[in-house]
């Protein structure tokens, strides 16, 4: 071989071959190709027909709508549903019927949704419309609910239906805790009753048959428990104290209770205040005027009772119950407030009431009047005027100043009146019973006697001697409480009747000081009357009597003794009570009277 020969060819090595196509796989590739465009066509056939429509043999709510499309679908379900669901509803609740309208309730059919859910919208999914050759189901009905609506009538049903349950509860206006206790009550049970109208709603069978459930309390027996253990044991277990200033009030559980609430908030009792009682509370402890009120002794029951005094406080009104409840919660000790206030104190203190030495009756005594409604009016005015005075010792009692001017204003009425010697109508008529009734109980309780006046011609119903009679601003009747004690005057008046005597009754509760005895003297010095005869429109007739002296004797003992320490002469000259005759009006001459 030459191995320069330059026509010499190299081998080459099989691997750097060209390839050559193998007649099998182009055939693959065409078959391939040709199961694509089979299964695209068939899949774009399969849309063209079902792309839009339910699935065939489809109902819902027992309405054929398959093989439609959507909205006509839609329109077939509404016609087959329309007349079902317009048609009133019987619901039975434990053997109770009620009728009730599916529109009222809120009761609605979702047309276009329950198509949508039984597969009535455009989609290329293969399982959709495979779904649309082989499906048919019978299926629910979307049915909505306006919530609102159904709230109303299931308040309504329960209402009719079931009980309302019992919250615990827990009252103060009493002036004590007053427990409600928690009970269970009964109604319809909110999502099964929803449920069971929403399907009744399109079905043909048109009764609905619920039972009623067990519906417990918001505050039930663990949310009263913890309030009793919490607020109200502690708020009750005893008194608390405002200081206002350098005055101090208590105020017992019987006073702040009606202050106090319990409410409920979110399925507990929550603790706070009645502002309004909280305030009137305060007020009837201070002084409504924000000035004081000094301390007095008034009957309670028949027996007297010291009636504290009240500071003069002036304080912000949430300023109290800032510390409130803070303070009727706290323990044994710690149950007392400074509430910033401006504190007058007043002048008379409940110690200096409690001083005055109260105690018993010491005197009484009674006098008795004839029927007339004008006695009745003044008597009884003047008495509710005189009633419940407490005289410290040293004051001096004044019918004057205590009744006041006898005017209509002041609750008086015209009645007969002494005016020179004989009868006369004026306001205030038949007081001077009043005044000789509280005499006769200053008499007896020995105090000292500084003015009084007795009428000028006697009167029978009165005690001789010892009585007295009144003119506003001309005579008044007074005694002096000269004792160590105070004095309470009360004063009772029982009205006359037609068939029956009045009585005017006054005491004198304080500490005896005297025993008091007493002696009248035979009747002396006597004046016959002698005789009128008027003309005048007032003139009435009177048949007349003689006129006399008297003396009465007041003989001073201490309690318990017989001894007598000093004694007291009253002397007392009545006049004649003269005979009155009347004659017409301006019949006599020369002035209108003959004697």
């Amino acid at each position: 071989m030459n191995l320069f020969d330059t026509n010499e060819q190299t081998a080459v090595p099989a691997d750097d071959a060209p390839k050559r196509e193998r007649p099998g796989g182009r055939a693959v590739a065409f078959v391939v190709l040709g199961l694509g465009v089979l299964v695209g066509g068939a899949w774009t056939a399969a849309y063209l027909v079902a792309g839009d429509k339910v699935p065939r043999g489809t109902t819902v709510a027992g309405v054929e709508v398959g093989g439609r499309e959507a909205d006509a679908a839609a329109v077939a379900l509404e016609e087959g549903l329309a007349e079902r669901v317009a048609e009133p509803l019987e619901l039975d609740v434990e053997g109770r019927s009620v009728e009730l309208d599916p529109a009222q309730v809120g009761l609605s059919v979702d047309y276009a949704a329950s198509v949508a859910e039984a597969g009535g919208e455009r989609t290329w999914n293969p399982g959709r419309l495979w779904n649309y050759f082989t499906g048919g189901d019978d299926l629910p009905a979307v049915v909505d609910l306006d919530i609102a609506a159904y709230e109303r009538t299931l308040e309504r049903l329960n209402g009719r239906l079931g009980t309302e349950p019992v919250d615990g509860a827990v009252s103060f206006t009493s002036g004590r805790p007053e427990i409600t206790e928690p009970e269970p009550g009964s109604g319809l049970d909110d999502a099964s009753t929803a449920q069971a109208l929403r399907e009744a709603v399109v079905s043909e069978e048109r009764t609905v048959t619920l039972g009623l459930s067990e519906v417990q309390p918001d505050i039930d027996e663990a949310d009263l428990d913890a309030a009793r253990e919490e607020f109200v044991n502690p708020a009750m277990s005893g008194p608390v104290t405002l200081v206002f200033g350098g005055s101090e009030v208590q105020l017992r559980p019987a006073q702040f209770a009606p202050a106090l609430l319990l409410e409920p908030q979110d399925g507990v009792l929550v603790p706070g205040l009645d502002q309004t009682a909280l305030d009137a509370m305060v007020e009837g402890v201070t002084s409504e005027a924000d000035s004081p009120v000094d301390a007095t002794v008034r009957l309670v029951n028949d027996k007297p009772r010291v009636v504290p005094g009240k500071p003069g406080v002036t304080y912000e009104p949430g300023a109290v119950a800032s510390v409130f409840l803070d303070l009727v919660t706290a323990a044994e000790g710690e149950r007392s407030a400074e509430v910033e206030a401006t504190v007058q104190e007043p002048e008379f203190t409940t110690e200096d009431a409690r001083a005055l030495g109260i105690r018993r009756k010491i005197a009484e005594f009674e006098t008795y009047f004839p029927y007339a409604e004008y006695r009745n009016t003044n008597i009884g005015r003047a008495g509710e005027l005189a009633n419940g005075t407490v005289l410290k010792p040293g004051e001096i009692f004044s019918m004057n100043e205590v009744v006041g001017e006898r005017t209509e204003e002041n609750g008086f009425v015209p009645g007969f009146v002494i005016s020179d010697g004989i009868f006369r109508e004026d306001l205030g008529g038949g007081v001077s019973q009043m005044a000789t009734t509280l005499y006769n109980a200053g008499f007896f309780a020995g105090f000292e006697d500084v003015e009084h006046k007795p009428h000028s011609f006697y009167i029978d119903r009165y005690p001789v001697g010892r009585e007295a009679t009144v003119v506003f601003g001309v005579l008044d009747m007074r005694f002096r409480n000269n004792t160590d004690h105070g004095a309470l005057v009360e004063v009772e008046v029982t009205p006359s009747t037609p068939s029956s005597q009045g009585v005017a009754r006054v005491a004198i509760w304080s500490t005896k000081t005297w025993d008091i005895t007493t002696r009248t003297s035979e009747r002396y010095n006597y004046i016959g009357p002698g005789t009128r005869t008027l003309d005048t429109p007032d003139c009435y007739p009177n048949a007349g009597y003689s006129g006399f002296s008297v003396d009465v004797f007041r003989y001073f003992s201490r309690p318990g003794s017989d001894e007598v320490v000093k004694e007291e002469k009253i002397h007392t000259d009545y006049t004649p009570s003269d005979t009155v005759i009347c004659r017409p009006p301006g019949s006599l001459s020369g002035g209108g009277a003959a004697g």
